[in-house]
C-alpha cells in the first residue's frame, strides 16, 4: 500500500507557457520504466493528487515529471508555481503495468507518444534493458508547434549513443517544419508516411507498438493498426499493441 511521503523541489523548468518539468527529491520505492506515481499538494485544505509517469531513470536521482499546465486544472496550475526548496507530496511506491516488462521481445520497437505522454518513453530509452530487448527502437512524438517538442537534448544523446538501433520522428500538427511530419500519427500510419520517413516497416512478425498520450491518437492509432492485422497486447492478450491514455 502506498503511503505519502513528502519531497522536495529540486528544480522547476518551464520549457513553454503551459509545458515544465519537475524534479523532485524523495526516496521513492524502486521502479521500473514506464511505471508512475502520485503528486499532490494540499490545497485550500484538500489534498488534490493526480498519477504521473516517471520520466526519469531507475536509480536516477532527483526524479523528474513532465507536465502540461491544465488552464482548467487547479492541481496543475499550482504544480507549474513551485520553486526549488517547495514540498509536495508523493507516494511512495510507483504503479503501473506499462512496462517493456510486458512487451515480447521483437526487431522493431515503435513508441507512439503525444506531448506529455512522451516521459515513460523517455525513461525507457535510457535504461539498458530497451536495446537488449529490440534491436531497433523508433520514438514518434507529436506536439502542435515545434517549441512544443521538449527534451530535445536528452534524444539527440539516446541518438548519439545509439545510432544504429534508434531513430526519431517528430511530429507537428500546426506548423510546416523540416525534419518533421505534418499532421497527426493514426493518419500517417494509414497512409505509410510514417514508415517512409522512419525507414522502417511495421509487420506483425517483426514489430511492437506502445502508445502513450492523447486518448484519441491513442484509440485512434490502435484502430488503424488492428486493421492491418495488429492485435492488443495485455492481460491474457499476447499482441503487438500496448497502450495508456493519459487522461
Amino acid at each position: 500500500m502506498a503511503e505519502w511521503i513528502k519531497g522536495a523541489v529540486v528544480r522547476n523548468t518551464h520549457w513553454t507557457q503551459n509545458l515544465f518539468s519537475l524534479q523532485i527529491d524523495a526516496p521513492l520505492q524502486t521502479f521500473v520504466a514506464g511505471q508512475y506515481t502520485n503528486l499532490a499538494l494540499d490545497i485550500e485544505g484538500v489534498r488534490s493528487a493526480q498519477p504521473y509517469s516517471i520520466l526519469s531513470c531507475p536509480g536516477q536521482h532527483p526524479l523528474e515529471f513532465f507536465f502540461y499546465t491544465n488552464l482548467d486544472g487547479q492541481l496543475s496550475a499550482e504544480l507549474a508555481k513551485l520553486q526549488s526548496g517547495d514540498s509536495i507530496w508523493i507516494h511512495d511506491t510507483p504503479e503501473g503495468l506499462f512496462t517493456l516488462e510486458q512487451v515480447a521481445p521483437a526487431q522493431d520497437l515503435w513508441l507512439l507518444s503525444t506531448g506529455t505522454g512522451v516521459a515513460p518513453f523517455l525513461c525507457m530509452l535510457l535504461t539498458d534493458s530497451i536495446w537488449e530487448q529490440f534491436d531497433h527502437v523508433v520514438l514518434v512524438y507529436a506536439a502542435r508547434t515545434q517549441k512544443d517538442l521538449c527534451y530535445q537534448e536528452l534524444i539527440a544523446k539516446v541518438k548519439a549513443a545509439k545510432p544504429q538501433q534508434f531513430s526519431f520522428v517528430p511530429f507537428i500538427s500546426r506548423e510546416s517544419c523540416e525534419g518533421s511530419i505534418n499532421g497527426h500519427i493514426p493518419t500517417s500510419i494509414a497512409n505509410g508516411e510514417l514508415e517512409i520517413f522512419s525507414q522502417r516497416k511495421m509487420q506483425i512478425e517483426n514489430s511492437q507498438f506502445m502508445l502513450c498520450g492523447n486518448p484519441g491518437m491513442v484509440r485512434d492509432a490502435a484502430e488503424v493498426l488492428r486493421g492491418r492485422g495488429f492485435t492488443d497486447n495485455g492481460g491474457n492478450r499476447t499482441g503487438q499493441i500496448t497502450y495508456e491514455s493519459y487522461w
